[in-house]
């Protein structure tokens, strides 16, 4: 009776022990989800700018008064076609004068070629005379002489007529000039003259309307942080928002990744260019985009939510060397080496043998404690 007493006494210490580990460390609850099959894609998010893929810069290579306008904001022009003019008022007038001093000079060669005719005339005769001892060796010299100078005359007429013939056609160049024309078949998208505003072209050249040559294409500028341009390549699909459009999504694709980068407050990033399809009009210069750009996509396969990555048990204190992920089985945690695919914001694919779908994957824990009880309210009253 003695040692069944002791059993007795036995069995309930550990029962009175295992109750109080119970309450003192409370239950733990595990919750899981199935691991599925999906289809996985992985992007690139950056920001950028609309913009028309080729905008040219219309100037003006002469100063002065802005008499006529022809276009506006928006208006479609042909190449060649006449946006504005200058006052053409002093540009003629110089072209006048050039005239005039061609038509002086042109006479003046005219005159040195007379005059040439004449000396060299009279130099032949004279050495014909000469020769018959009826003038002296001075007079042919200085008949030679003449004639030699006559020819000089010619030259610096025939110089004198060559100048004036390229400052008339200098100044034809700078009456064009005052004429305005669009070098390309486009949409005008900014002008920044008035009638009656004096441009100068000292030393820059002014601009004055800027001309983008084809809308229906445009393109997107968007940086991209050098921790995720290795993943960018020419030919991408590319998903973008408009913030003018937020309830609608576009699509393009990458055209150039630019190899010059540019730091801004010690963070490096680099242009990418996206090409896009404009010809409904929808996308305006300078809207901003919001991108994304897809860099890798994977079809049934098995995906886990993220989380499923970060769990540990709470009493797990073992370091592992791969990446691993816990799951519930006969309600305890085990852990299985997994190797990491394609991820997005909220899911991972992940690569094993002994894992499969509907496999219950841990993502979190919760552990209940008992609440303690009051002591005093079990004291009795004196």
């Amino acid at each position: 009776m003695k040692k069944q007493y002791i059993a007795l006494i036995g069995i309930i210490v550990a029962v009175i022990v295992a109750l109080l580990f119970f309450f003192k460390n409370g239950s733990t609850k595990y919750i899981t989800k199935e691991i599925t099959k999906g289809t996985i894609t992985e992007y690139v998010e950056a920001s950028g700018t609309i913009k028309p893929i080729n905008t040219i810069a219309v100037g003006t290579q002469v100063s002065g008064t802005v008499a006529k306008i022809y276009v506006d904001y928006n208006s479609q022009v042909k190449k060649g076609q006449l946006l504005a003019e200058l006052d053409p008022s002093l540009f003629q007038s110089n072209v006048d004068q050039s005239n005039a001093k061609l038509n002086n000079a042109q006479a003046a060669y005219s005159k040195a070629l007379a005059n040439l005719e004449y000396k060299k005339n009279n130099y032949k005769r004279y050495e014909h005379l000469y020769q018959k001892n009826y003038v002296s060796r001075d007079e042919v010299e200085l008949a030679r002489s003449n004639y030699l100078t006559a020819q000089a005359d010619v030259n610096a007429a025939r110089a004198e007529m060559n100048a004036q013939q390229a400052t008339l056609k200098n100044n034809l160049t700078n009456l064009g000039y005052s004429k305005i024309t669009s070098p390309v078949d486009g949409t005008v998208i900014s002008r920044a003259v008035d009638v009656g505003q004096t441009v100068a072209a000292s030393f820059n050249t002014p601009t004055l309307f800027e001309v983008a040559e084809d809308l229906t294409k445009m393109q997107i500028e968007t940086s991209v942080s050098e921790a995720d341009i290795g993943k960018i390549k020419v030919g991408q699909i590319v998903e973008y928002t408009l913030d003018g459009y937020p309830n609608e999504k576009f699509t393009g694709s990458v055209t150039q990744v630019r190899l010059a980068s540019t730091t801004t407050n010690n963070v490096v990033t680099y242009t990418v260019i996206v090409s896009v399809d404009n010809s409904d009009g929808t996308a305006i210069p300078g809207m901003s985009a919001n991108v994304s750009i897809i860099t890798g996509q994977a079809k049934d396969v098995l995906v886990v939510d993220n989380k499923a990555l970060k769990f540990s048990p709470a009493e797990n204190t073992q370091k592992f060397e791969n990446q691993g992920i816990w799951l519930l089985q006969d309600n305890e945690p085990v852990r299985y080496d997994v190797e990491l695919g394609l991820s997005d914001d909220n899911k991972t694919q992940i690569i094993s043998d002994k894992i499969k779908e509907k496999d219950k994957v841990i993502i979190n824990a919760i552990t209940k404690k008992k609440k303690k009880t009051n002591n005093n309210s079990m004291r009795r009253p004196f």
